[in-house]
């Protein structure tokens, strides 16, 4: 049966994992071993204990073991892996043990900091429990205690993975076999939340106490252009600084750049660590505030509170000479947000820039 969500008023279709993908293909190659025949679907049981029913596609038998495959289905999300064949080949040994491996198209890991030991292939440690598991229970079912070996492939997953941060993080090769609960949820602000504590992970790993964070690509470009100081200890953290920050303490980050235009910033400056739009926007009334503090009359008030952008606020402030304290203020305030969420424990700095007017603090 499928699964919807709700979402921004928005009825969503579920999809499922890649790790569900190699857990279905895994138990349908295990299933038709012991019975000697093809099969259309399988029950897989994911992480939280839900029970899902999947169509196999391919089922082959050869003198080698069996072959089965899944189609892949995001559902609703814009998933880069959306359609991809996912393929186990199965095949029983005397190792007593299950053993999971990675082939064609399956990225390998060559940096600490993953789910995944270096070297081995980048399948996640709950899609792997979840096809011990499942291939377990097959084996129960028809009293068998010797060993099976599982090779997960992917043979579009070399292409697809040039669209994914895995080349970023270290994984080559391939895509990643992952899923934490195995369903896909659309538009997932956890999996992306998720993926930005992975490549801190991987930062920290690479030997850096620092990290230079900012939101997104106009961000980037500014950083390339003007500052020239982006390097391997770079993330983008799109609206999410409220939770780099977190992982940040957590994982015991000495210091962080943080390099944002001023519309974001001001945003933070009001205690707002998840950016989106969604989530407030109160930038005009933040600007128009800290100038009328600083001595704008009625007038240039109600000319910052209609401005359409921060960059038209910005010059309403040049012109009237109050830019230096005013955005002064702000930087002062996004600070005290910032070093109050990571409890005072790490050195901040904050760089605030104007398309326009380049740094403005």
């Amino acid at each position: 049966m499928e699964k919807y969500m709700v979402k921004n008023g928005k009825r969503l279709r579920c999809g499922f994992t890649t790790g569900t993908c190699a857990a279905a293909a895994a138990t349908a190659g295990a299933l038709m071993i012991f019975t000697g025949e093809t099969v259309d679907n399988v029950s897989v049981r994911l992480p939280r204990g839900e029970i899902l029913i999947i169509d196999i596609k391919e089922p082959t038998f050869s003198v080698h073991g069996v072959r089965c495959c899944v189609k892949k289905d995001s559902g609703d999300d814009p998933d880069s892996t959306d359609g991809i064949l996912i393929y186990a080949d199965v095949s029983l040994d005397d190792s007593g043990e299950i053993h999971i491996d990675g082939g064609k198209g399956i990225g390998r890991v060559t940096q600490k900091g993953l789910d995944c030991p270096v070297g081995g292939p980048a399948i996640n440690s709950v899609p792997r429990k979840m096809i011990t598991e499942n291939v377990r229970k097959i084996c129960n079912d028809y009293g068998y205690n010797g060993g099976v070996n599982i090779v997960i492939s992917a043979p579009e997953g070399e292409e697809i993975a040039k669209k994914t941060f895995n080349p970023h993080l270290g994984i080559i090769g391939g895509i990643s076999i992952i899923g934490t609960t195995g369903i896909v949820e659309p538009m997932s602000e956890k999996a992306l939340i998720d993926s930005l504590k992975v490549e801190m992970q991987v930062i920290k790993e690479r030997g850096y106490n620092t990290l230079l964070a900012f939101p997104g690509n106009y961000a980037e470009n500014f950083i390339n252009s003007t500052l020239g100081i982006r390097g391997e200890n770079s993330l983008k953290f799109s609206n999410y600084l409220g939770e780099v920050l977190d992982f940040a303490l957590e994982l015991d980050y000495k210091e962080i750049l943080i390099v944002g235009h001023m519309g974001k910033m001001v945003k933070v400056a009001g205690g707002m660590m998840n950016t989106h739009s969604h989530t407030g926007d109160f930038r005009m009334e933040m600007l128009a505030c800290y100038a009328g503090l600083y001595g704008a009359g009625s007038r240039v008030i109600a000319e910052v509170l209609s401005c359409v952008t921060t960059e038209q606020a910005v010059d309403v402030l040049i012109r009237e000479k109050l830019e230096k304290k005013v955005i002064s203020k702000i930087s002062e305030r996004a600070l005290f947000y910032i070093n109050k969420r990571v409890d005072y424990k790490i050195n901040t700095k904050l760089i605030i820039y104007s398309n326009k007017h380049g740094i403005l603090n």
